[in-house]
């Protein structure tokens, strides 16, 4: 199973291959920025929620009854409005690979600490408790002393949910541009790692995604051990995220899921003109 070792600001992730991968962990300036970011955007929706109501209100008999509604009408509109609070960082992680707006925007990520995509239920997980490392509101006290004496810098929903949150190091990567921009040096796509098997159903990749898989095995013994075990992960991330497959954590490498992955898909759709 990978292990997860963290030195200062520096999470070391040995993937399956046993090749370490180096995380740079976010900074608490980074990750207060993007959660102000995202508590920007909560309040501004619930403000234009508030009007919108407000003004449908004075238009119609919607006030009188809200007046005479019953109580399970009001525990409805709290519910919702929990939601909207606890909902937003969970669905945003799930949907958009580990990130919300205020992540994207300073390019931070939840992963698991095992380098591997968050689920939607450690999404949910982790931001359930948001509410716990915010004490008192709105200071995130307990959320800041959980990451100050963490050596992984994780809040309390990290730590119960088994996540880290890693600032996007473009850099240790070659660019997707530079890769397959070089000649072809392996056509023939030849199997080089034992074949992971994982359920999961394809129908949803498109061509240009298989594409990216396609081009990238072909490529990558002109990289180094690293860079290509960088680029391995990166090109499975999104896919990952997209058919959320299930598979043996002690048999996985990221090189042999994309070769298994354009094996089935291109079985599939041999016959599809």
């Amino acid at each position: 199973m990978s292990a997860a070792i963290a030195t200062e600001d520096t999470l070391i992730i040995e993937t399956p291959e046993r090749v370490p991968l180096h995380f740079a962990l976010a900074s608490i300036g980074n990750r207060f920025l993007a959660c102000t970011i995202d508590h920007a955007i909560q309040a501004l929706t619930m403000i234009l929620m508030g009007i919108a109501f407000f003004t449908l209100a004075n238009y119609s008999s919607l006030s009188d009854q809200l007046t005479s509604a019953p109580k399970w009408v009001y525990a409805v509109l709290i519910l919702v409005l929990f939601l909207i609070v606890t909902g937003y960082f969970a669905f945003f992680e799930w949907l958009w690979n580990g990130q919300t707006p205020g992540k994207r925007w300073l390019k931070l990520r939840v992963i698991r600490e095992d380098g591997r995509p968050v689920t939607f239920w450690e999404a949910l997980v982790r931001n359930l408790l948001r509410s716990f490392d915010m004490m008192p509101a709105p200071f995130y006290s307990i959320g800041l002393i959980s990451v100050f004496s963490t050596e992984k810098d994780q809040r309390v929903g990290d730590l119960v949910a088994g996540t880290v949150v890693v600032r996007e190091r473009e850099t240790e990567a070659p660019a997707f541009a530079q890769v397959f921009a070089a000649a072809v040096s392996d056509p023939a796509q030849r199997r080089s790692f034992k074949p992971v098997e994982f359920i999961a159903d394809l129908s949803g990749l498109t061509e240009s995604e298989i594409q990216v898989v396609e081009t990238f095995l072909r490529r990558r013994w002109d990289l180094q051990d690293v860079p290509r075990q960088w680029m391995a992960w990166r090109v499975s991330l999104p896919i990952m995220y997209k058919i959320r497959p299930t598979y043996d954590l002690a048999t996985f490498s990221y090189e042999g899921f994309l070769e298994e992955l354009l094996h089935r898909y291109r079985v599939t759709h041999r016959f599809i003109d």
